[in-house]
């Protein structure tokens, strides 16, 4: 075979070698290719790591707990928008809505939830304003909207 024919190939003379490094012998591990489970025939039963699972949720889950890896996606609701209608609301502050055709509605919200707020107008009726109508809002006593 080829190492045969390299072998025969070279010159009948070697350069003598120190003492130590002559007699080597190279050891190569019998590996069963069929296995596909190297680190088990390689290590016997011993193992070091757990078994790895390729489901990407479970790693994201892990990197979490572990402070590692991807962030964490942000809650869907943060709550911060309840928490300014509560505050408000309580203390019964005169709010300016500006709708998004310009008109700017003066009161106090009364209730809110999840598509529209109620406000108490001062000398007009009560509206009942859908929240995707809102531009913005501010408390009666700024110059935000101005």
């Amino acid at each position: 075979m080829v190492m045969k024919d390299a072998i025969d190939s070279m010159p009948a003379e070697r350069t003598i070698e120190p003492e130590g490094f002559g007699n080597r012998k190279l050891i190569r591990p019998s590996l069963n290719r069929t296995d596909h489970n190297h680190a088990s025939s390689l290590m016997g039963e011993r193992r070091d790591r757990p078994e790895r699972s390729v489901d990407r949720s479970d790693r994201n889950d892990r990197n979490d707990r572990n402070g590692g890896g991807r962030k964490a996606t942000p809650p869907e609701q943060t709550n911060a928008e309840n928490f300014y209608y509560q505050k408000q609301m309580q203390a019964k502050t005169p709010m300016v809505i500006v709708l998004r055709d310009g008109e700017e509605i003066h009161g106090v919200i009364e209730w809110y939830d999840k598509s529209c707020l109620k406000v108490t107008c001062h000398g007009s009726p009560n509206l009942m304003i859908y929240k995707p109508a809102i531009k913005y809002m501010y408390k009666e006593g700024e110059n935000a909207g101005k």
